[in-house]
Order: structure tokens, then C-alpha cells, then sequence
């Protein structure tokens, strides 16, 4: 059995839960925020030593990503999204004569629910002795997709 094993001799050790809600404003288009020291604080709150940490975005046009939080990089990453999925390209989502209930004020934002389905709305990382287990470079953002507007992010960690 291994070291992480949930069992250790006969006795079971008790899993603890423990959940964040990261609220935030995003400021425009295709922004990402860096999340990494706000779910470290989070892990660092909730006293598990090993475990997992899933981040998780509470919208359809936002995504959760794991990256560089390089400038240069970041903004390849914007580009490449709206190249891959332009917006103003007439999504039927936009139309809102064909969706009975939907606000007048409902912006266009078709783009950004194609976009989200190409990223993920979730990242799971594993956690050793109390620390996120990510690489040199690696960091954990939200990216907007649509617009500037008050987003939610729940940070769950479970562990022993």
C-alpha cells in the first residue's frame, strides 16, 4: 500500500471538504486572472496535506485553465481563441427571436459559449504535503470569455 493510501493499518483516516467561493469582477474580453495563490490559500485553510483541489468556474462563458501566466503568451491565447471561434458571426444564440424568455438586454455572446466549450469549466490538481503539485511554469486562471461583469469560482479541496 502505497503512502497516500486512505487507510493505514486498520484504521481509516477521516477525508475533510472544505470549499472556497473566489468572487471577482472581470474586467474585459477575453481576460485571464490568475487563480493559483487564492486556491493555495484556500488548500492552505482547509489543513489537508494530501489530496485534490478542484477549481471550478460557476459559468457557461468563462473556463478554467492551467497555463503560463506569461504576457506575450496570454495574449497568443486570446487570439488564437477568437480566431478559432470569431465573434459577430451571426451564433443562432444571438438570435433572441428564436429564445422565448430570453431578455431584450441579453448581449450577443454565442462566441463565448463556443469558446468555453473548447477550454474546461474545471481543473483538478492533486496536493502533497500541504502544496499544489504544479509544474515550474504552471498556473491555474479564469478566463472571460464574454464580458466585463461580477464572476464566482468555487475552490473545493479534499484530502486527509
Amino acid at each position: 500500500m502505497s503512502s497516500d493510501s486512505l487507510v493505514a493499518g486498520s484504521e481509516a483516516l477521516a477525508l475533510v471538504a472544505h470549499s472556497r467561493h473566489l468572487k471577482l469582477r472581470t474586467r474585459m474580453r477575453h481576460q485571464f486572472i490568475d487563480l493559483t495563490e487564492a486556491a493555495a490559500e484556500a488548500v492552505r485553510q482547509s489543513q489537508v496535506r494530501h489530496g485534490l483541489v478542484c477549481v471550478q468556474t460557476l459559468h457557461t462563458t468563462t473556463a478554467v485553465v492551467i497555463n503560463e501566466n506569461e504576457p506575450g503568451l496570454l495574449q497568443d491565447m486570446a487570439e488564437v481563441l477568437e480566431r478559432l471561434v470569431p465573434s459577430g458571426r451571426g451564433y443562432r444564440h444571438d438570435d433572441l427571436e428564436c429564445r422565448p424568455g430570453a431578455p431584450p438586454d441579453e448581449p450577443a455572446n454565442g462566441d463565448a459559449h463556443c469558446k468555453a466549450m473548447l477550454l474546461s469549466a474545471s481543473q483538478t490538481l492533486t496536493i502533497q504535503e500541504r502544496c499544489i503539485q504544479l509544474g515550474c511554469w504552471q498556473r491555474i486562471f479564469l478566463v472571460e470569455l464574454d464580458r466585463p461583469r461580477p464572476r464566482e469560482v468555487l475552490v473545493k479541496v479534499i484530502g486527509t
